[in-house]
């Protein structure tokens, strides 16, 4: 199942948060990075009705704040799953079975890059460096990074987060 923005809306007690963490954030110098970390910490991710409040804000069109939104891998533009899966697939990762490691990731959650398991488990995402090159292939769930992940060892790492396979 593949969770979309679209499919999330946010009521007027979640704008007003939006809207709190703007005014916490707002005479910093270069606050967007800030506010965006905040809210998507706050929703799990940064709503689309969050940008064009965001923009409003500190004057800025709904294109620049999308645009740093959907540049950083960090930021989601989507509910993502209780567990987030990053996987590498730059070249160092690649070049040391990481697209088997894809494939056994994909088979085992039952989804793809970019989509979120049916039961919320787990989201997969594919990163392109998590700065491990030399213990390749690297892996990331939630905030903690591994290098050398086997398939089996993977398969550790996602029940050790509590997410499961998923189905």
């Amino acid at each position: 199942m593949k969770t979309t923005a679209s499919t999330q809306a946010i009521g007027p007690a979640q704008k007003g948060e939006v809207l709190a963490i703007v005014a916490r954030h707002k005479d910093q110098p270069g606050p967007l990075i800030e506010i965006l970390h905040d809210v998507q910490r706050a929703f799990g991710y940064v709503p689309a009705e969050a940008v064009p409040l965001i923009a409003g804000a500190l004057n800025l069109s709904r294109a620049e704040v999308h645009g740093v939104v959907t540049f950083y891998h960090y930021f989601s533009g989507a509910p993502q799953g209780r567990s987030v899966l990053r996987l590498c697939r730059a070249e160092a990762c690649q070049s040391m079975n990481g697209r088997a490691l894809e494939r056994h990731a994909m088979k085992k959650l039952g989804i793809g890059f970019g989509e979120t398991t049916a039961d919320g488990g787990v989201t997969l995402e594919a990163v392109y460096c998590l700065g491990l090159c030399a213990c390749s292939p690297a892996a990331m769930i939630d905030e903690e990074v591994h290098g050398r992940v086997t398939p089996e060892r993977l398969d550790e790492l996602i029940q050790g987060a509590g997410a499961g396979a998923g189905k």
